[in-house]
């Protein structure tokens, strides 16, 4: 588990400081951080995680992950509307950069729906966008935007 690094989820705080109190069992305080814990929960593969934040009317059974899971990147929140900490609702469309096995990047484009009940946020389900998938070579820049070569950063 991480303990002092960067958070999966890109805020710049540590993962103690961010998303480890939800995923320790706290209440996220609003939609988007519920969406940043629930993408570093995938980074991390949380699955009870994403299941019990998952909302009861639309939760698959069950959460696995494989070995071919692609390596997530980098998030970034594009736009929230609601999902504060008074809403009952939000949205919250956001950007996931990944990377195959084979070297191949990808990107998830998604908005969010997100309903808070009895205090606790839960995702409903997401409108997704086409996925773009592109080959990226060693000396590329990383798809994941910390502007280091694709070999010094998620290429290792």
């Amino acid at each position: 588990m991480i303990l002092s690094s960067d958070c999966p989820c890109g805020s710049n705080l540590t993962y103690e400081a961010c998303c480890a109190r939800y995923h320790n069992g706290a209440p996220a305080p609003n939609a988007e951080a519920l969406m940043r814990s629930r993408y570093s929960a995938y980074v991390l593969k949380l699955s009870d995680y994403l299941r019990n934040t998952w909302h009861p009317s639309t939760r698959p059974a069950t959460i696995t992950f494989g070995h071919d899971e692609p390596t997530w990147c980098g998030l970034e929140i594009r736009n929230t509307l609601g999902g504060s900490e008074t809403e009952q609702q939000g949205d919250v469309e956001f950007i996931a950069r990944w990377l195959s096995r084979e070297g191949k990047c990808g990107v998830l484009h998604e908005r969010s729906r997100f309903v808070c009940e009895k205090g606790r946020w839960y995702y409903v389900d997401g409108e997704l966008l086409p996925t773009v998938t592109t080959k990226v070579g060693r000396n590329d820049p990383c798809p994941c935007g910390s502007g280091k070569k694709f070999k010094q950063c998620c290429g290792r």
